[in-house]
């Protein structure tokens, strides 16, 4: 078996589901302990207790320590872990270390106890399998150590560290990974490239540390690092988890693009592994999406199109779908009606600003017509608190994107609308451009002396001043406006303003 197919066994529970039979037995010519054997295992179901006595019995019925008893004992003491008997199973897993010597192969014997030590980790779920699983691997080290056996040593050692990162023991998991990191590297300090695929694993849970403990500078480089790493071919799932501890570092840091880079790039390596975290992952991918305010699908792509009606992200689907429709209400109560969204902490940190946004746009769409409104008639419409209500108000004001004040006392905002000011200020700036307009022309004008004034009559100025363009246009039609132009009737021409315009009959 290569380093790499060991290395897969070891990373991989979920899609690697092994048998832990001995389906590689090889028959000896000792018939009656080969039949105990064959006795015992059909007893497992059914009288398990019945089936432990069995296999121990094997190791005193040959003359020598050899293959049978080696067997006889894998399988009891993985019975013993699995009703709980966890002091019976580390006393009878000591006594299968001293098979590894000399009774049987180094190959064998290593594939056992990986695979052994595989069964206990995915089998322990509570405080005392786990206890009982550090014996199990300290008894291993203690044991391959005398055998110089640097890859088993390397594989246990692994499956160590990530016991101290579920159970949360940091101190006890830094000095491993750094003991750890010294056994990847050369004599002078460089990196190892036989190891690079064993020094992967490790960055990989050094990652998860520093990201389960918030601790982004540390994690940053580490994960520049790994990225880095040549020397290797990593199992996807490790990968995949470099990749999501990455996008989470990058969504804490606001950085939504490289965030969905990170989470898209880890589905794909967990997908390729088979790894259920897939799914949460694509959960991730969906809500970097939103924050993004993105209009593309994250379901488009050919890698997630199949998930698209799974129902375990249907929640997720939805709410893209009504975040992209601006549909605040439907947004709002899909998220009431899956309660299990905002179970992953991670989502339930980051969704609130997919949140707020959303309410944001709600509020400056419902408030656009109005220029004097009460907190509550948005609360209303929104079904969101008048509390709310008011930090998003207070937001968009600081931030420049509001004009106005809000009355805490009577729960009322008013809005400085601009927009008449501005229109008016242009209509006297244009009143005043006519003006000067008409003085340039009345006096400097050649076709405007005294005797000719006199033999247009009054008619002159009402054709200068009927002749404007309406609506805040250029006044009349300049100088040669007036050689061909005919003269309105004198009662019309500028009546006035109405409502800060200029309106011309």
């Amino acid at each position: 078996m290569s380093d790499d197919d060991d290395f897969m066994q070891d990373s991989d529970q979920e899609q690697y589901d092994f048998e832990y039979e001995d389906d590689d037995e090889e028959e000896t010519g000792d018939v009656g302990i080969e039949n105990k054997y064959y006795n015992a295992k059909q007893m497992k179901a059914d009288n398990p207790d019945e089936a432990i006595e069995e296999f121990l019995g094997m190791p005193a019925l040959e003359d020598e320590k050899g293959d049978w008893g080696f067997k006889g004992l894998k399988q009891a003491v993985k019975l013993e872990f699995k009703l709980g008997k966890y002091d019976k199973a580390v006393e009878h897993y000591t006594e299968l270390l001293t098979y590894v010597k000399s009774a049987v192969t180094r190959n064998y014997s290593e594939k056992s106890i990986n695979n052994m030590l595989d069964f206990i980790e995915k089998g322990a779920e509570d405080d005392k399998a786990y206890h009982c699983m550090e014996k199990f691997y300290s008894q291993t080290l203690e044991s391959f150590q005398s055998t110089n056996n640097e890859r088993l040593w390397l594989k246990t050692n692994i499956k160590l560290a990530r016991l101290w990162l579920e159970r949360r023991e940091y101190g006890q998991l830094v000095k491993l990974v750094r003991e750890l990191h010294r056994a990847c590297q050369k004599e002078d300090g460089t990196d190892d490239p036989s190891k690079g695929t064993y020094a992967l694993e490790i960055y990989a849970l050094e990652i998860q540390m520093y990201a389960d403990t918030r601790n982004n500078k540390r994690l940053k480089a580490l994960y520049q690092r790994a990225l880095k790493v040549r020397s290797a071919v990593p199992h996807p799932k490790i990968m995949g988890i470099i990749r999501e501890c990455g996008g989470k570092m990058h969504m804490s840091e606001e950085n939504w693009k490289e965030a969905q880079t990170d989470f898209f790039e880890s589905f794909r390596n967990y997908d390729e592994a088979g790894s259920l975290q897939r799914i949460q992952v694509l959960k991730y991918l969906v809500l970097t999406t939103m924050l993004m305010k993105s209009d593309i699908n994250p379901f488009e792509s050919q890698e997630t199109k199949p998930y698209k009606n799974d129902p375990r992200i249907s929640a997720m689907t939805d709410l893209v779908d009504a975040y992209q429709q601006n549909d605040i209400h439907r947004y709002e109560s899909i998220l009431q009606n899956n309660k299990d969204v905002l179970a992953d902490p991670f989502i339930a940190e980051n969704i609130d600003e997919v949140t707020r946004s959303l309410r944001t746009s709600g509020v400056l769409k419902l408030i656009a017509p109005y220029t004097r409104f009460t907190l509550a008639f948005i609360a209303k419409q929104l079904k969101i608190s008048v509390v709310e209500v008011q930090d998003i108000i207070g937001f968009l004001i600081l931030d420049k994107k509001l004009e106005g004040k809000i009355n805490q006392e009577k729960g009322t905002v008013e809005i400085d609308n601009r927009s008449d000011a501005d229109r008016t200020h242009a209509m006297k700036e244009w009143t005043s451009a006519i003006g000067s307009l008409c003085r340039t022309v009345l006096e400097e004008s050649e076709g405007f002396k005294a005797d000719d004034s006199q033999s247009l009559g009054g008619t002159a100025m009402t054709g200068l001043v009927s002749t404007g363009t309406r609506g805040g246009g250029a006044a009349g039609h300049g100088a040669g406006g007036f050689g061909g132009g005919r003269a309105k009737h004198p009662k019309k021409g500028l009546v006035g303003a109405r409502g800060g315009s200029m309106v011309l009959n």
